[in-house]
């Protein structure tokens, strides 16, 4: 027997389907309507800029959004425990917002020697590798100082210093122990391939641009700063833990690397100034020679870990390996500083200067710190004006 639908039953159905349909519109209104503000605001443009373009008032008619927030990178009265914000441009490094490309031969050079073609390069993995022309290692290669990043044995801390040994490159001597040392510059985008995140996919601009939307409109913060500072945009985009608790997991991880560091950095000093007390006691280049490679190797693990921002918390694991192995090299050379000193008949303590201070170490080293602020000054007023009427001139810079 034919089952019929009551009489309400019907009408109940009637208005439900009209209330669903009546959504669904609502629902392909609004879509449509935030993808006609996108397209407005693409083929509005005031300025269609081609190009690298470093004047960043150039892009505020365009992308008032992105340059409203680019503007809030000057504040930075957010203070983590051990870094506050950074100032970054990143509009420079964003000319055309959209299409995200790469400026600088040296990165691309760098993979190119590896065998690998950045221009094929995903869209996830540019929000990368447009930090990483310049958060890197670098050095200035031969006499025509031709920029170079240091990859081609790969990212390790090992396999740069390779690269620089067989290259028998060092950035200075050291005025006491007369080590050619290796000044490592800020390699964030090596180090942040080794930890978790880098490994699973995340990009430097995903917690450091995090989108934001605003209508129909999703675009990069460009107010560069600490994730820390932005929990809810950053972190809880993945984690569902408390900011409190996202926070605390950050610092005990740059804690614990705190620690290592700050032995190293003790014992490394140690080692420097022992080292000249062996020149000083009549050493010879061939006593020194393990010596010197041991307090160059610990002072470029040292500087590798503590030069990279952020460095540990994007690979605590790395960071800290790092800082143990130069620990156990400024030990070894301290140890084999103590045989060369009994080799030249000294077998006491070697007396250690007072540089619990940064004013008493400078003075230790003796650094003229008046003649330095006084250079300092004259470069301030010289210099960089006559560096900013050149920009002017060739129209890298907006004039006001």
């Amino acid at each position: 027997m034919e089952k019929k639908l009551k009489s309400w039953q019907g009408w109940l159905l009637f208005g439900g389907s009209m209330v669903v349909v009546f959504v669904l519109g609502l629902c392909v209104s609004a879509l449509m309507e935030r993808r006609a503000e996108v397209a407005s605001i693409f083929n509005n443009r005031k300025n269609v800029i081609k190009g690298i373009e470093a004047r960043n008032e150039l892009f505020k008619d365009d992308f008032p959004r992105e340059y409203q927030t680019w503007t809030e990178t000057a504040k930075t009265d957010f203070e983590s425990e051990f870094n506050g914000n950074i100032a970054v441009d990143a509009l420079e490094k964003r000319p055309e917002m959209v299409n995200l490309h790469i400026s600088r031969p040296a990165l691309i050079e760098a993979f190119q020697r590896q065998g690998k073609d950045i221009t094929k390069a995903t869209p996830q993995e540019m929000r990368s590798l447009v930090c990483a022309q310049c958060h890197v290692e670098y050095y200035f290669k031969g006499d025509g100082k031709y920029l170079t990043f240091p990859w081609d044995k790969g990212f390790t801390v090992e396999d740069m210093e390779a690269y620089y040994d067989e290259a028998g490159f060092y950035d200075y001597i050291h005025k006491l122990s007369r080590t050619p040392i290796l000044k490592a510059q800020h390699p964030d985008y090596e180090i942040c391939q080794m930890g978790i995140h880098g490994q699973r996919g995340v990009s430097c601009a995903d917690c450091h641009m995090p989108y934001k939307s605003e209508g129909g409109v999703k675009f990069s913060d460009h107010h560069i700063q600490s994730p820390l500072a932005m929990i809810d945009r950053t972190c809880q985009v993945c984690h569902r833990e408390s900011e409190e608790t996202l926070r605390n997991n950050v610092y005990e991880r740059q804690r614990k690397a705190n620690e290592i560091r700050n032995r190293l950095e003790q014992e490394l000093a140690k080692a420097h100034i022992e080292a000249k007390f062996a020149w000083d006691k009549g050493a010879t280049e061939t006593q020194m020679k393990d010596v010197l490679a041991l307090i160059r190797q610990a002072q470029w693990r040292w500087d590798f870990g503590v030069a990279s921002h952020g460095g540990s918390f994007h690979a605590p694991q790395e960071i800290q390996r790092i800082l143990s192995h130069g620990l156990d090299r400024a030990m070894q050379a301290r140890l084999a500083v103590s045989k060369v000193l009994a080799k030249n008949g000294y077998t006491g303590d070697v007396p250690m200067p007072d540089i619990s201070t940064k004013a008493k170490a400078q003075e230790y080293i003796g650094l003229d710190m008046d003649a330095e602020r006084a250079a300092k000054e004259k470069f301030l007023k010289t210099t960089v004006p006559a560096w900013l009427e050149k920009a002017k001139e060739n129209g890298r810079l907006a004039q006001k």
